[in-house]
């Protein structure tokens, strides 16, 4: 072999060489290449799941938020009405205390039959004791209206529930005068009476403030929980 053919050989060799080595280097590239791509996407991928998941979080923030504001505007509406209920009952209540005292005052009370109250409101102490004996208290101004039906009612009594005629023993305690404007915070009862048991075990209170109260505790608006 010459020269020539040493020569020609050689550069085959080496076109063969660089042929394979841009192959190789194409291949490189290419492979590369996908992988930046596919890298990027995953990055972009992981990205726009970022932020996703952020814009989820500051939605419901916003939702409880919203939530939180409605709800608290709802419990402000609500005690607003509840206050108004509270004051319109309030007011009603203070004037029928007033209008009480008119009933038991002795100016008004044979207008009023403070007479036929007063034995009706001792009947209905007998029929809930039930005792053959009873202690009934009342305000010092009104012991001569007291025992001025004492006897009718005592019959009355009897006559309903058809057994003999209770002992009633009128107390030398008696019950807080009427509300007056020079102590408006001392005890103070506007009428009735209170009946108890013999032993003292049972207890009614029948005055005119007691059965104000019972009345206007249904009208009080309740108070939910939150």
């Amino acid at each position: 072999m010459n020269d020539a053919d040493v020569s020609k050989q050689i550069q085959q060799m080496v076109r063969f060489i660089r042929q394979e080595a841009d192959e190789k280097a194409n291949e490189i590239s290419v492979s590369a290449e996908e992988e930046f791509n596919i890298e990027k996407l995953q990055l972009v991928e992981a990205e726009k799941k970022k932020i996703r998941q952020e814009y989820e979080r500051k939605q419901k923030q916003v939702e409880v938020r919203k939530k939180i504001e409605y709800s608290m505007q709802l419990n402000a509406s609500r005690i607003k009405v509840l206050q108004a209920q509270d004051d319109l009952v309030s007011a009603m209540r203070e004037a029928a205390s007033k209008d009480l005292l008119n009933v038991s005052h002795h100016k008004f009370q044979h207008h009023h039959n403070y007479e036929g109250l007063m034995k009706s409101l001792i009947v209905q102490g007998l029929l809930r004791l039930k005792e053959p004996s009873v202690l009934l208290r009342c305000r010092k101004e009104d012991v001569n209206v007291v025992h001025s039906v004492l006897d009718a009612a005592k019959a009355e009594y009897a006559e309903k529930t058809h057994v003999h005629e209770p002992k009633i023993i009128v107390d030398s305690i008696h019950l807080p005068p009427a509300p007056s404007h020079n102590d408006p915070h001392a005890l103070s009862c506007s009428g009735g009476v209170v009946l108890a048991s013999h032993d003292g075990k049972i207890v009614f209170e029948n005055t005119l403030d007691a059965r104000l109260d019972v009345v206007f505790r249904g009208k009080l608006p309740e108070v939910p929980f939150l």
